[in-house]
């Protein structure tokens, strides 16, 4: 299991984050919401070890992450940022192959199903055929998910902790593919036993298809539980500065639906 605890995350000289505590468990998707600047990257980016913590721990399956070696992580975490760069403009399905770098030991045909699988999961199947460079960027953004969902999927060991790490992954997003995107993370979740930490803006879309939700607000954690538990008037009032109203969603008893109100009162 990936664990933090008590972690001070910083970015130079400025403390962004203070006394974060959190486990992400096989099976379950965290969403992590917060203001601008609220330091959602950061802790994503200290969770994935590419950034060293001020205070605290990380710790996977019982080891501080530090300990683990880079090979030895790339097979059990997967990271998705922002805006992965690509240097070279290679084919999709090349892209999505290399997904299976930190498993030199699987055979090329299973790399090729796995990487047919991987793109269907993602609803990137029709652009195997193309350039990565001649995508639009939401659909290089679905390639580059449907990389890591191979990274995933390509152990092949049972009982094995995988954690899949996304960063703002429907920022470049239509609706439709917004929806899509965060199913297959559900089904990567609930189906493969996949530990997912997704960081997103959309309150809603994070009520709709996240287990748990972090919100961050003011370097803290505001809020840690189940949707309807996180998404108070109290705390959307303190991490946004907005009046919110909390409804239940009108198609999902039990679902919050949030409503954010105009700052004129209009």
């Amino acid at each position: 299991m990936l664990q933090a605890s008590a972690l001070d995350c910083q970015r130079g000289a400025r403390t962004v984050l203070r006394g974060v505590s959190l486990e992400l468990h096989p099976g379950e998707v965290l969403g992590v919401l917060g203001a601008n600047g609220a330091g959602k990257s950061t802790l994503l980016a200290t969770l994935a070890g590419e950034l060293t913590p001020a205070g605290g721990t990380v710790r996977l399956q019982g080891r501080a992450l530090a300990q683990w070696s880079a090979a030895a992580l790339a097979r059990r975490r997967a990271v998705l940022p922002q805006s992965p760069a690509l240097a070279f403009d290679l084919g999709v399905h090349e892209v999505v192959r290399m997904g299976a770098y930190p498993f030199p030991e699987l055979a090329p045909a299973a790399l090729a199903a796995l990487a047919d699988e991987a793109l269907a999961l993602t609803g990137a199947g029709h652009l195997a055929g193309r350039r990565h460079g001649a995508l639009s960027g939401g659909e290089q953004q679905r390639v580059q998910f449907a990389r890591v969902v191979v990274q995933l999927l390509a152990c092949r060991t049972p009982g094995e902790y995988r954690a899949l790490l996304l960063d703002e992954p429907t920022a470049s997003l239509d609706p439709r593919h917004q929806i899509a995107l965060l199913g297959a993370v559900r089904s990567l979740a609930h189906t493969h036993g996949v530990a997912a930490l997704v960081v997103l803006h959309d309150v809603n879309l994070a009520a709709a298809w996240c287990d748990r939700l972090l919100l961050l607000g003011a370097g803290r954690v505001q809020g840690q539980g189940a949707p309807r538990e996180v998404l108070s008037v109290a705390n959307l009032q303190a991490v946004y500065d907005l009046t919110a109203r909390v409804l239940d969603h009108p198609d999902r008893p039990g679902q919050p639906w949030v409503l954010f109100q105009p700052q004129d009162g209009s």
